[in-house]
């Protein structure tokens, strides 16, 4: 069995926050989360972990990247399913754009090392 690095997915969902998502104060928001969200996260997608990453300074187009990394292509496509069924889906906030792929997979594909970030 490969290890989640090295068989990951990775999806780098791009989303913007709707106004019904704005009304809700922080508390509120991290309560949705924890009790709308995760649950169903959890029962049907096992080997996910997530990321956030706040965009609302530099772009309008969205507000926020949520970055996925799942085992799998199953257990991502669980994953959207998942949130789906959830008011995170365009209640919540807007998908605007999927990008999804696997790191290093060029390197894989033609057996050679992967490429790594150059110190200077």
């Amino acid at each position: 069995m490969t290890t989640f690095e090295e068989a990951g997915v990775t999806a780098f969902m791009l989303v913007k926050t709707t106004p019904k998502w704005l009304t809700l104060t922080v508390p509120q928001r991290m309560e949705v989360f924890k009790t709308e969200i995760l649950p169903a996260i959890e029962e049907k997608a096992e080997s996910v972990r997530f990321r956030f990453y706040d965009t609302e300074f530099y772009s309008t187009r969205v507000t926020d990247i949520w970055v996925w990394e799942a085992r799998d292509h199953e257990s991502y496509q669980l994953l959207v399913e998942a949130l789906r069924e959830t008011p995170f889906w365009d209640t919540y906030f807007e998908v605007v754009d999927l990008l999804v792929g696997v790191e290093n997979g060029y390197a894989r594909n033609y057996g050679v090392a992967p490429l790594t970030t150059v110190n200077n």
